[in-house]
C-alpha cells in the first residue's frame, strides 16, 4: 500500500524493452535492486504498487512532471557535461539517449545519466545497461 506520500516519491516514466511505457511514482529507489515497486500515477489512493523487474527495462525516466513536450527537441552537447563525462547511449528501439554520467561501469545493473538539455523534462534516467545497444564516451 501507499504508505509515503506521493511529494516524497520521485516522479518516474518507466520504458519496458518492448515498448510501453509507465508513469508513476517511486519510493527509495535502488540502482543496486533487481526490482522495484511502482505506483502508477492514476491509481486510488491504497492502491498497491507492481512489481518491475529491471531486467525488462530499457530505462527509467526521472521526470519534472508526466505530460512533458512532444514536440520539444532536445538541445544536446550546448553545454560542458556537469555530473562526469558526456555520454550517450543507443537503445534497441534506436532511442538516442545524451547527458553525462559518473557512475558507469558495465558490470553494474545499470547507471545513472543526466540531460544535456538544461530545459528537459528529465532530471535524470537510469539506463538498464544491459539492454543498451550502443554506449559511448563523447
Amino acid at each position: 500500500m501507499r504508505s509515503k506520500s506521493l511529494d516524497q516519491a520521485n516522479k518516474v516514466v518507466v520504458a519496458f524493452l518492448d515498448g510501453r511505457r509507465l508513469k508513476g511514482y517511486i519510493h527509495n529507489f535502488s540502482a543496486l535492486k533487481s526490482s522495484f515497486t511502482l505506483f502508477l500515477r492514476d491509481s486510488p489512493p491504497g492502491q498497491e504498487g507492481i512489481k518491475v523487474e529491471m531486467e525488462d527495462l530499457k530505462a527509467v525516466f526521472f521526470v519534472h512532471d508526466f505530460v512533458g513536450n512532444c514536440e520539444y527537441q532536445e538541445v544536446s552537447g550546448a553545454e560542458p557535461a556537469k555530473h562526469g563525462r558526456s555520454v550517450e547511449v543507443v537503445c534497441r528501439d534506436g532511442e538516442r539517449l545524451r547527458g553525462s554520467t559518473d557512475a558507469y561501469n558495465p558490470q553494474k545493473m545499470g547507471f545513472f545519466m543526466f540531460p544535456a538539455d538544461p530545459k528537459s523534462n528529465n532530471i535524470r534516467v537510469f539506463v538498464v545497461s544491459k539492454n543498451a545497444l550502443h554506449f559511448q564516451f563523447c
